[in-house]
Formats: structure tokens, sequence, C-alpha cells
């Protein structure tokens, strides 16, 4: 048995200092415009939220359980951003850089608050050929998974497993109960234009080391070639509903010098489907995964990965009514081995109530349950409860 606890661990609890801009810098935010002359403008958005957590822990054994109160960010962490653009004869030159702030700091070093830099990139585009990314963003495989979370805003789950309990990060939304993480990396990405509702993208990503690198002074993993991620979306109304759909995926290889060490070859695939009827919105997806981190597409920590399955579904509902919006979701996802080691079975409900005080206040309640169940290791049971309050302001 491989334990990647240990690196689960320290990871998880910054890993999500990330995913506000997959959502909230590709939807109608009112950005803030600080220059404009000449086809040249350049803007700034930004994120704030805070929640009041209670969670009530419960694992295998009686060692580890406790209430715990804590304030601190929700799945979405703060952020600003800055955003350029400029008009050239026919191409349209872009670019972003935004920067993540946790707001909790270190017991052990005071104001350790991080600062992370998730984007940053340029791009060039033209209405006829599309778009050419370069530089660091969030990936395609599982994207549209995550950025049509219905319960995005909210707060998640936060297992004492996966250290998100007392981490100082976020918390960890559905990710592991539904989709893995689409981390940001350095690549060069392609979309076409929007072709009737249909759009297209595929790029390289700089690959990460999944072989099992044990004692890095006698052998070296390698990869001959990038990590190769696409997604296709398509947009289409029938008899007055909105649907979005979508399929993405990646695959890459890692060899190592060892030749006594096998080669892992990952390759994943997410798929995903979001109604819109009036007021009531609907999403399913799911994902499928051999040889991939359960957790994190870009295998953050480098955990010792095998060619072994994992996959899961994310179900969801919501309703807007004035100022309010109820939302329901259930994930689950089946891991082999690759996340902490060992096999084991992730479940996360939720129930959240979102009110717009305004177009930029948006207060929330939130109730989860996450469970691990393992399968061959007692010693993974978790049921953590959590009931979270908070507020999110953004421009």
């Amino acid at each position: 048995m491989h334990n990647n606890k240990k690196t689960t661990r320290t990871l998880l609890p910054l890993a999500l200092a990330s995913a506000v801009a997959m959502s909230i810098s590709q939807t109608a935010l009112a950005e803030i415009v600080l220059y404009e002359k000449n086809d040249m403008t350049f803007s700034t958005d930004g994120y704030f939220n805070t929640f009041y957590v209670n969670s009530d822990v419960d694992r295998d054994g009686e060692q580890f359980d406790r209430k715990q109160s804590r304030v601190k960010m929700g799945f979405l962490p703060n952020y600003i951003g800055f955003n350029f653009s400029k008009q050239v004869d026919d191409i349209k030159l872009g670019g972003r850089s935004s920067f993540w702030v946790t707001i909790n700091d270190s017991e052990t070093n005071g104001t350790a608050t991080d600062i992370d830099v998730r984007q940053f990139y340029g791009t060039a585009s033209n209405e006829q050929w599309g778009e050419v990314l370069f530089g660091k963003d969030f990936g395609l495989f599982a994207r549209s998974n995550i950025l049509l979370d219905e319960m995005l805003t909210g707060y998640g789950q936060v297992s004492d497993t996966l250290g998100l309990v007392d981490g100082g990060g976020v918390s960890f939304g559905n990710i592991g109960t539904g989709y893995p993480y689409p981390f940001p990396t350095s690549q060069i990405t392609y979309r076409s234009p929007v072709m009737d509702g249909l759009r297209i993208a595929v790029g390289i990503m700089d690959p990460v080391d999944t072989t099992e690198d044990t004692n890095s002074t006698l052998d070296k993993a390698y990869q001959e070639a990038p990590r190769f991620e696409t997604e296709v979306t398509y947009q289409f109304d029938v008899g007055g509903t909105q649907f979005y759909t979508w399929i993405n995926g990646m695959q890459q290889s890692s060899d190592n010098t060892d030749s006594s060490i096998e080669e892992v070859d990952s390759k994943g695939i997410g798929y995903g489907v979001q109604a819109k009827m009036g007021n009531l919105s609907l999403t399913a997806s799911g994902f499928q995964a051999e040889g991939i981190n359960p957790f994190f597409t870009n295998n953050a920590g480098e955990a010792l990965l095998r060619e072994i399955d994992s996959d899961g579904y994310l179900l969801q509902g919501s309703y807007r009514f004035g100022k309010n919006r109820v939302a329901l979701s259930y994930g689950k996802t089946k891991d082999d081995g690759n996340g902490l080691g060992s096999a084991a079975d992730y479940e996360t409900r939720g129930i959240a109530l979102f009110h717009d005080v305004n177009d930029n206040l948006k207060l929330v309640a939130e109730l989860n349950q996450f469970e691990i169940a393992g399968r061959d290791d007692s010693t993974l049971d978790e049921d953590t409860r959590t009931f979270a309050v908070g507020a999110a302001l953004s421009f």
C-alpha cells in the first residue's frame, strides 16, 4: 500500500487558493476600468468572503472527535485580479494576473498569510480564428465541472483527514466528491470561436512526475511529451430551456530512468450538462480517470500514482425566488487508492441558501456532511458535519 496521507494533508489546505477566477472572472462581474484610451483598457476585479464555521468531526476511534469553530474563507478564496486588452489591427491582445490571499495567519508564524499568483497569462485573439492563451491558467480537464458547481460561492466539505478543518486555507467544496481540481499550470491553449454554440479548446500543459521516484539520487522521473488537455462545450436552447453541455479530457505518460519502475499512463474524461428553466437550474456532471490523483489533475505533491481507477459524479439543483436562491448538492468519488494510498469512497451532501443583498454583496448559510469510507483501511473512516454562515463581496 502506498501511503500518501502525509503529503496530502500538507498540500490540501493550500491547494484551493485559486478557484474563484474560474467562475468570477468568466461571469458577468462589473469590473472596474482603471484606464481606457487609444484602444487600450486596463481594469480590475476582486472577491472577498468570510464564514463563521462550526464542524462536528467523527472519525475512526475517539482521539480526533471534536467540535471545532473557525472564522475563515469558503470554497473560493479572496483575490484581486488585473486585466489588460489592446486592439492592434485585427488582433486583440490581452492578459490577466490574479493574486489569491488567505485570511488565516499561521498559529506559529504570526502574519504568514499566503499570497499566490494563480493566473498570469497573455492572449491573442481574432473573431475569425479564435484565441491563443499562453502562460499560467487553470487546466481544461474538469474545468466546467467546477465552474458550473451550484455551490461554488458557498462553503462545502472540510475533511479532517485531509487537513481542512484546522487548515489556514479554503474549504474543499466538492473537490474529491464529484470532480478533481483543475490545478493552474503553465500552458499553451487554443480556443476556437463560438460556432453556433459549439466551442473547442485544446492545449499542451507542463507535465508532472507520476512514477514511483523513490530515490531521486539513483533514478529520475521524466516525460517525453507534454500533458494534453481538451474541452468541447456546446450551448443550445430547447423550448425555452437553456442547455450548457461539455466534455473534457487529459492524457499524460511519465517514465523513469530506472527500467524496473513502470511507466504511468494517466488519462481522464469529464462531462456534464446544466439546464436552466426560468428560476430552476439542474446540473449533472461526472468524471472517469486512471492514473490521476482524484483531488488534483496535476498530482500536487507528486503522490505515488498507479494506473488504477477513480470516478465520480455530482448532482445538483437550485431554485431562485426574489433575491434568494436555494441549492441542493450530492457528490461522490470512488478511488481505488491514488488519493490517500488506500481505496476509499468520498461523499458530500449539502444544502445552502444564498441571499443577494445587492449586485455586489451576498449572504450565505450552508449545511454540509462529508464522509470517507475506507474500503481496506477503517482508520480512514470519517463523518464531518459543518454549519457555515458568511458573506461574499465581489466587484
